[in-house]
């Protein structure tokens, strides 16, 4: 049975935190100390207490007390106190990530909703029989795929030597001895003092290639080891459900993504030549790995035929290879891991020849024509392990190299490439153009469009021709394909599968990339044939409130094509389509984007479902909650009812990967929770509602959605003045001018609303704590329903909170917002108003902020029955409550500095300052994008 977790463990985790905070806080005062001086000190730790009086007490004496000393700061001083405050809210995070580490250690064995444990779990105690599920992990594919963030504030070097402090940290947990303790302590010291000697911000732009390598760092750290660690345990959880005896085989369903490298959108920088890159460094990674597996276990397996027999298969690799030192002639998988080794080295000089690997010898050795090609010997070894009493030694290493070469293959992570529809548009209307075709595609009606479309593909001869001249645009995207086709045929068919169409509108977008990969080799055969090969799976993106309200209606017309059956079987009849969060949110508003998105996966699911083709939903999530984040496990189980269906895709950006996935042991848990959340949604999903009680529900939402998208795109985009407003108002120019990124902020040069990207969207209001994209809209929806003229407030006030409790997507909505209101705070925001000089606009819109987040705050109590925030979630309350303080200083600062910088002050430490500002908010809210 599943049992709950026990307060003591939590108690002791408490009172390590509390301490873990005091001791990293002392040893940066100390660093802070060393470095600057007393006075420096003096004045840092005046600011902080002001600081937590004022936040604490709203006094007005301690305001006017922090204002003044913020004031008389000097441009240098400013830096100092910025990075001070900064690095300590820096400290703080991780001591709470190892807290949260520490509290699901300690329930190690209580199964809690989230964790895999419970899930298997509820599989017992249920009594799911075990072919439901087999299938369910022989169809399953759960795969979080990395991106770059134009907003990642975190360089490497600082990331470094925290994760050193956390290793810290976590063994000293475990010390009793007194000299122990305090050599820990002065590695610790050497450590807060290096993060305090190091530079904290990027001095030029990120490169798209070190966005690559900062990437694969995790890969080292973290998911080369835990992913295959996670599937060995889980394969044996599993392996329990099944009579004594049985072996079960756990397929390979968790695999990584990756968008660095292949997605052009918006990115001039991304083209074929970083895609081979992304694939050679990606290669390069986990063949290197592979490599010191096998040199270690060759050591750790000197099984001798003196003493234990073993297989004839084994004995035949070790005659194959070419180590036949008479030491070990009887240790025949010492011999054999020899023989594997070398192979697997020819294998790396053979695909990556201008690596520089360790053993620069010549070698005759046939290389290994695909990771299955490599998996089998060491297949064969661990057959005659687990029939010769050697059970026992697959596990430690063997097992956990074969999870991994099933899961990366020669690839490591699957990159998907990326463009905008309107790029393949003027792709193909110039090949037309230069093929002969005497008219403008462009200019063409859909259906027109379509037509010209499905006879091309039913063509066998090509548009591009290598004897023609053609814009740069069409060589960078045909060469960008071309390079596709290499990587595959170079490191298997996993390294690229998925073509995403940003800004997918109509069913001819679908076409127009069917067309370009014929162009490239990537689509052989001719449309309609049942012998058509179709090398990447096209995958729509629907991003706007619009394109998600089209979604059903294109996917039925893709569906209902003539030949487009062979097409989907081709690509294991799937079809995969992405869902955007960020942009339906900057276009419709928090509620709104939420259930268009909710509406149009039940559509495409009962749409997939009629034509028996088997829907992947990939999910663009992001870090805010106005870019669909917030708790993952939460997120997946509010997902419709079969939408899930044992396959999930969704990507995780920026500083959401340093938070997760930087600690091996925090990576882990967060894989666990991907794995349980898509499990528990497919087998026990939480959306049992009745249907007339759901069409009750929906009717709701409906009415909520409509008013908040009115009162979101009356302030964003009908107000006069409002881009005006967001650009003076916000760092929105200061965060682009951040090398933050190799992609810019804004698709076009504008300011426009309209044309930026939505990251720095949210970014920026979170940075002048408003936060607005995760919370506008929510109050008047609820407000104008409960008081509609003629109806029954009481009523209509059960009937919502019926919907808080029963229906997922509504509870994880308003506990979303909740958070969200943990956050903002109207006086710092305030602060920010001022930065536009146009005191009428300034009021008019500052006024209608304010009033819907007043009426916001008013709905959410009203809901949840509490004044506070976060009352269910005290310790998160917590956090929170006691970071704000240090936020508030940084956010004064930013305002001074900005509004110093835009009248036209040069100083070099004012330009440092306000990065360095943005840093310390981002690392105090938790989230930039």
């Amino acid at each position: 049975m599943i049992k709950k977790p026990e307060a003591s463990s939590t108690v002791s985790a408490e009172a390590r935190l509390a301490d873990n905070i005091h001791l990293l806080g002392h040893l940066l005062d100390q660093a802070i100390q060393e470095v600057d001086g007393p006075a420096v000190f003096a004045q840092i730790d005046s600011i902080r207490q002001a600081a937590t009086k004022f936040h604490l007490t709203h006094d007005q004496n301690a305001s006017l007390q922090l204002e003044q000393l913020l004031a008389a700061l000097t441009p240098a001083q400013t830096v100092c106190v910025v990075r001070a405050l900064s690095y300590y809210k820096h400290l703080v995070n991780l001591a709470e990530d190892l807290y949260g580490q520490q509290i699901a250690n300690s329930n190690q064995g209580i199964a809690v909703a989230g964790m895999l444990a419970h899930s298997l779990a509820l599989l017992r105690d249920q009594a799911v029989p075990f072919d439901t599920v087999h299938q369910f992990f022989d169809d399953a594919l759960v795969s979080p795929v990395l991106t770059a963030h134009p907003t990642e504030v975190q360089r490497k070097s600082v990331l470094d030597i925290e994760r050193r402090i956390v290793e810290l940290l976590a063994e000293r947990a475990h010390l009793m001895a007194e000299r122990q303790l305090t050599r820990n302590t002065l590695l610790l010291q050497g450590a807060v003092a290096a993060l305090w000697q190091t530079r904290m911000l990027r001095f030029s732009k990120l490169t798209v290639v070190n966005e690559i390598e900062n990437a694969l760092t995790y890969y080292e750290s973290t998911f080369l080891h835990a992913i295959p660690e996670l599937l060995q345990d889980l394969e044996r959880d599993l392996e329990a459900l099944l009579p004594a005896g049985n072996h079960y085989h756990l397929p390979a369903f968790l695999r990584m993504g990756s968008w660095i490298g292949g997605d052009r959108d918006g990115n001039p920088f991304v083209d074929g030549t970083t895609l081979r890159e992304a694939l050679r460094l990606q290669a390069a990674t986990v063949l290197r790995f592979y490599l010191q597996e096998l040199a270690q276990l060759k050591r750790e397996l000197g099984v001798s035929t003196r003493l234990i027999a073993v297989e004839e298969g084994v004995l035949a690799l070790a005659k194959a290879s070419r180590d036949q030192s008479a030491h070990r002639m009887d240790e025949p998988y010492r011999l054999a891991l020899n023989g594997i080794h070398d192979r697997l080295l020819a294998t790396a000089k053979n695909l990556l020849p201008a690596c520089n690997w360790a053993d620069d010898s010549d070698s005759d050795l046939l290389p290994y024509e695909g990771y299955e090609a490599l998996l089998r010997p060491l297949q064969t070894i661990a057959e005659s392990l687990r029939k010769h009493h050697g059970e026992a030694l697959i596990y430690p290493r063997l097992g956990k190299l074969m999870k991994a070469i099933e899961s990366f293959g020669f690839h490591l992570a699957t990159v998907d490439v990326r463009q905008s529809s309107d790029v393949h548009e003027a792709v193909i209307t110039e090949l037309l153009q230069k093929a002969g075709y005497e008219f403008d595609y462009a200019g063409f009606n859909e259906d027109e469009k379509i037509g010209i479309l499905l006879e091309e593909l039913k063509q066998p001869r090509l548009l591009f021709s290598p004897f023609q001249q053609y814009s740069e645009l069409v060589h960078k995207e045909i060469g960008v394909l071309e390079a596709v086709r290499e990587m595959r045929e170079r490191f298997g068919s996993h390294a690229v599968r998925q073509y995403i169409i940003s800004h997918t509108e109509t069913l001819s977008d679908l076409l127009e990339v069917a067309l370009l990969q014929r162009e490239a080799g990537l689509l052989r055969g001719v449309w309609g044939s049942a012998n058509i090969q179709v090398d990447l799976n096209i995958v729509p993106l629907f991003e706007t409130i619009a394109d998600l309200r089209d979604a059903p209606m294109i996917m039925g017309k893709w569906l209902s094509l003539l030949g487009i059956r062979h097409v989907i079987r081709n690509q294991g009849s799937e079809q995969e389509v992405m869902l955007g969060y960020s942009d339906s949110n900057k276009d419709g508003g928090f509620l709104t984007s939420n259930w268009e998105l909710y509406k149009a996966e039940i559509s495409l699911v009962e749409l997939f479902q009629q034509a028996k083709v088997k829907l992947r939903l990939f999910h663009g999530r992001g870090g805010t909650v106005g870019r669909g984040g917030g708790p993952t496990y939460q997120a997946i189980m509010a997902q419709p009812q079969g939408t899930v269906d044992g396959q999930i895709r969704l990507t995780e950006q920026g500083e959401i990967i340093a938070n997760k996935y930087a600690d091996p042991v925090v990576g882990r848990q967060h894989l666990e929770t991907l794995i349980a959340a898509t499990l528990d949604a497919s087998l026990f999903p939480s959306d049992q509602l009745e249907p007339a009680k759901r069409r009750a529900f929906e009717s709701v939402m409906e009415t909520l959605s409509a008013t908040a998208m009115t009162t979101y795109r009356s302030l964003v985009y009908e107000t006069p003045g409002f881009a005006e407003y967001f650009f003076s108002t916000t760092p929105i120019e200061e965060i682009a001018g951040l090398n933050l990124g190799s992609r810019p902020a804004s698709r076009k040069s504008t300011r426009r609303i309209e044309d930026l990207r939505a990251i720095p969207w949210g970014f920026s209001w979170g940075q002048c704590r408003l936060l607005l994209p995760g919370w506008f809209g929510l109050g008047s929806a609820i407000h104008q329903y409960l008081h509609q003229p003629g109806s029954d407030k009481e009523s209509r006030l059960a009937l919502l909170r019926e919907m808080l409790l029963g229906w997922p997507i509504f509870k994880t909505l308003i506990n979303n917002v909740d958070m969200v209101l943990a956050k903002t705070d109207l006086i710092v925001a305030r602060h920010y108003a001022h930065l536009l000089p146009d005191r009428t606009l300034r009021e008019e819109i500052f006024s209608r902020i304010e009033q819907e987040h007043k009426l916001t705050i008013e709905v959410v109590n009203l809901l949840l029955g509490s004044t506070q925030r976060l009352a269910s979630q005290p310790v998160l309350a917590k956090s929170i409550r006691e970071r704000l303080p240090y936020l508030d200083p940084l956010n004064h600062l930013q305002v001074e500095m900005i509004q110093r910088y835009r009248n036209g002050e040069t100083d070099e430490k004012l330009k440092l300052a306000i990065p360095l500002t943005i840093n310390g908010i981002a690392a105090g809210l938790r989230n930039t994008g």
